[in-house]
């Protein structure tokens, strides 16, 4: 075999092991970011848009509704073995016809502030856990988008990932209004997430979580079920996570309505 030739099948040889170790470095770097993306309390920085439509709103299912969850996830290290992780929900809202006479609205939403103390290693069996405070901040721009309530309370998550891609736990916060608007109802309301994701390879996760909540003024529960398929993948430099999915409503007050979309992009930013 010449020298030239050799050379040639070597550098070939060097080119396919080193492409094959860039792809499996690739994909394993997205599988553990759609693993991180499962944890809602990883040291990951992240800034989700989740858009959610729904229609058939309102008591004469004549209405629509459309919502933009911005909401960015930042990790502080406080501590040698303590996180604090910020998590943030600024809703943009677009509706209309939510009920008779009602006309339509545009505008932001009240905001919820959580914030996490989490410790950096998982307990001895592997479970993750954080808690923490709440926060209702009343950025709501019309009377039919917020509650004209400043609200607090305590908030905490639950959860475990497992060797073979699995995730699953729960993530509650109660909060109690105690300032603002005196015309407003009082706000005393529970939310409960359990969610449950697989990693299925490649940067990609199917998910299934109860988004429900239950308004103790009124004793009326909202209870969405959504199930969503998500892939790790690049914009140019830029890592994101792409998101769709569908929401059955299994419980809604004054509204027959079932189905609702979901789709986020979430902009990543994991540690270098």
């Amino acid at each position: 075999m010449g020298l030239s030739l050799r050379n040639t099948l070597t550098a070939t040889a060097c080119a396919i092991i080193c492409g094959y170790s860039a792809v499996a470095l690739g994909q394993t770097s997205e599988d553990e970011l759609a693993k991180q993306l499962s944890n809602p309390i990883a040291s990951l920085t992240s800034v989700p848009l989740q858009l959610n439509w729904d229609d058939n709103v309102g008591p004469a299912e004549e209405g629509t509704k459309t919502t933009l969850n911005v909401q960015p996830v930042i990790p502080v290290s406080i501590s040698e073995d303590w996180n604090m992780i910020s998590r943030t929900i600024v809703p943009i809202i677009s509706q209309g016809d939510i009920f008779p006479g009602a006309g339509s609205q545009f505008g932001l939403g009240d905001t919820t502030q959580s914030l996490f103390f989490s410790p950096k290693a998982p307990t001895a069996s592997g479970w993750v856990w954080g808690v923490g405070p709440v926060l209702l901040i009343p950025t709501g721009t019309d009377d039919l988008l917020g509650t004209g309530k400043w609200g607090a309370g305590p908030t905490a998550v639950v959860l475990k990932q497992t060797s073979s891609g699995w995730t699953y736990g729960a993530l509650i916060n109660q909060i109690w209004s105690f300032a603002g608007d005196d015309n407003r109802a009082d706000v005393n309301g529970t939310y409960f997430q359990p969610f449950l994701a697989k990693g299925l390879g490649k940067g990609r996760t199917i998910s299934v979580n109860f988004e429900s909540s239950y308004n103790w003024e009124t004793d009326k529960a909202t209870v969405p079920l959504n199930l969503a398929y998500s892939k790790v993948t690049r914009w140019g430099k830029q890592l994101v996570s792409l998101q769709g999915g569908v929401r059955y409503y299994v419980e809604q007050p004054q509204s027959d309505s079932q189905w609702g979309l979901r789709f986020v992009v979430t902009l990543l930013y994991p540690k270098k």
